[in-house]
């Protein structure tokens, strides 16, 4: 039964609190007088479901309430030397639920048959509906040798399963060289744009060409992005000077133009470069700086579409935000967020293995076609 719906008039906040936030402290102050559980109610736990509640409303997956017992994470810890824990790039997708951007090469993870595209549904009987990314990332991560328990769903399977890991400690190797001492075409892989991930590519690089090398292939499938810096450090690498390499928007509408800082080494180099659907932000950033300036031909799927610029932002319960705070747009003016960027060859198949194998073969025709065409142009003709 309902009693006297419109008794009383509505309470007077406070006058330090603002016209915009005043219906929660009247919703708050409500309950607190009249509820029948009032002695039961938690502040903690309606203040942080009242923030997730305007965060939801939002439809921003990338930005996300952090309470304190996971606040504790550093962010940033897996771009410095090594971690413990699964060894996995993950987000957040719109729905909630926590899908595997990229197992890390060689990790338990990676051994124990978490792929890209998995979606994380529990961790050890625990279920992560309603939880944020580093709350689920604090119950994933845990010290070397111990045991998590996962319930995966796969890509394009019906039933999740259950696999168990056993967590390792995890180095953060960068690049990967895929091609042989003396092949002519150098097929190098980024997994992370981690702030030493410029100085191993241009080690491997300059290897290579000594070898013999007159084309690259620069393979950033499935890499989760990393730093800001990392990235514009590499894509100065092939690019000329001053070159925009891409530009963020924030709620101001400001807008900040990033360049190329120094003349680019490998600036007249011949190459492609391999994309997938799980080539993500900082991935996105180099894709759309070498699509739009011309500089390289991009082969594979439509990228991740991870464009936005997330901040860390301490609350004073202890616990956080990740707000994102400006998005990023190609040279050309293309945003990122939630559409990636379509390859200039497109390739894709059901089995990701098969569709590694495509893109590869064909990246492998298209730089040959590139080193040809640059030797044609290069030739001198005497009179």
């Amino acid at each position: 039964f309902t009693e006297n719906i419109f008794e009383g008039e509505p309470l007077n906040a406070p006058s330090d609190v603002s016209d915009e936030i005043r219906i929660i402290w009247e919703a708050w102050a409500i309950l607190t007088k009249d509820h029948v559980d009032r002695a039961k109610l938690d502040p903690k736990i309606m203040s942080e479901a009242a923030i997730r509640g305007m965060l939801r409303a939002l439809g921003d997956p990338h930005t996300n309430y952090i309470p304190p017992e996971a606040f504790a994470i550093d962010s940033n810890d897996i771009f410095q030397g090594e971690f413990d824990g699964i060894g996995a790039h993950v987000s957040m997708n719109r729905n909630g639920v926590l899908i595997i951007v990229a197992p890390i090469q060689g990790s338990p993870a990676e051994k124990a048959g978490i792929r890209p595209g998995d979606q994380i549904l529990a961790v050890d009987g625990m279920s992560l509906e309603g939880y944020t990314v580093l709350q689920a990332v604090s119950l994933i991560r845990g010290p070397k040798g111990s045991s998590v328990k996962l319930l995966v769903k796969h890509l394009g399977a019906i039933d999740p399963i259950e696999i168990e890991i056993i967590r390792g400690t995890i180095p953060l190797v960068s690049v990967l060289v895929r091609s042989l001492p003396e092949d002519p075409i150098a097929h190098l892989r980024i997994t992370n744009f981690h702030d030493n991930t410029s100085g191993e590519l241009t080690s491997a690089l300059d290897e290579a060409i000594s070898n013999g090398a007159q084309g690259l292939i620069l393979d950033v499938r499935d890499n989760p992005g990393g730093t800001l810096k990392s990235v514009i450090d590499i894509s100065s690498k092939f690019l000329d000077k001053d070159m925009l390499i891409a530009f963020q928007i924030d709620a101001s509408e400001k807008r900040t133009n990033w360049n190329v800082r120094s003349e680019g080494k490998y600036s007249e180099l011949p190459m492609v470069v391999l994309c997938n659907s799980y080539s993500a932000s900082a991935s996105e950033v180099l894709i759309g700086a070498l699509q739009d300036n011309r500089r390289a031909t991009i082969i594979g799927d439509v990228s991740f579409g991870k464009g936005s610029v997330n901040m860390l932002r301490p609350l004073s319960n202890g616990g956080g935000m990740f707000v994102t705070t400006s998005r990023w747009f190609t040279p050309l003016g293309h945003m990122i967020q939630g559409l990636g960027i379509e390859p200039d060859i497109k390739i894709t198949a059901t089995d990701p293995t098969e569709a590694d194998i495509l893109q590869l073969e064909r990246a492998v025709q298209e730089i040959e076609r590139l080193i040809d065409q640059k030797a044609s142009n290069s030739k001198v003709i005497r009179i």
